[in-house]
């Protein structure tokens, strides 16, 4: 049997949706806390809750973030949800009196608050896929239409300091945002939610599964 992707539990919220979804994605997943799992990890998922300040306050303590680092060098697959996106970034504003924070650093550039006099912040609900040339060619969006409709729910999101050489798919709500990266190895990053994206984004779990090589898994134990 595949080994399952891990889905980090960093003690914020309930995660069990990321792992549904890759379950219904034909994948094996398994909610891990514990730093020498993630490490030996052969996909992780890094979900989108809470603030940017806060978890990474709980990576560094709990030493998650030294264990999601060993297992991207070693070559794991990696998706970031939301939150999880922006953490893989080298800083972020999200914080209690809004000064930067240090991420995991693992992409150039940060997440800033999205600020609109005529846009309600946080921006909740579905919204649209402007796939780059680097998106169109990026294994996650196999078989996703250019202007595909995904869910978002967030209120910062990746500032204009991203190298858009990372970038596979923008958004337009507040600002011109990275709602999408890629490394072009083993890396990935969705600002939105494709746990919750109807066909879509079950598409894109699909993918990752693939990717992964997860297929024919369920919920690990």
């Amino acid at each position: 049997m595949s080994r399952p992707i891990v889905v980090v539990d960093y003690h914020k919220g309930n995660l069990r949706s990321v792992e549904r979804g890759l379950v219904d994605a034909g994948g094996s997943a398994l909610v891990s806390d514990d730093p020498a799992t993630i490490a030996s990890a052969a996909a992780l998922v890094l979900p989108g809750v809470g603030s940017f300040g806060d978890a990474m306050a709980y990576l560094r303590e709990s030493g998650q973030d030294e264990a999601i680092l060993a297992a991207l060098r070693r070559g794991a697959p990696f998706l970031g949800i939301c939150l999880g996106l922006q953490l893989l970034f080298e800083r972020g504003t999200e914080t209690d009196d809004g000064s930067a924070v240090a991420g995991l650093g693992v992409m150039a550039g940060s997440a800033t608050r999205l600020e609109s006099s005529r846009l309600k912040v946080p921006h909740v609900g579905w919204d649209q896929l402007d796939l780059t040339p680097l998106g169109r060619a990026c294994p996650l969006f196999a078989d996703v239409a250019e202007g595909a409709h995904v869910y978002f729910t967030h209120s910062y999101a990746l500032a204009d300091d991203v190298p858009a050489e990372l970038v596979t798919a923008r958004t337009h709500y507040a600002r011109s945002f990275a709602s999408a990266v890629w490394d072009e190895k083993n890396v990935y990053g969705v600002q939105f939610h494709p746990e919750k994206s109807s066909a879509v984004g079950l598409t894109i779990l699909r993918n990752f599964v693939r990717l992964a090589g997860s297929e024919g898994g369920g919920h690990a134990k």
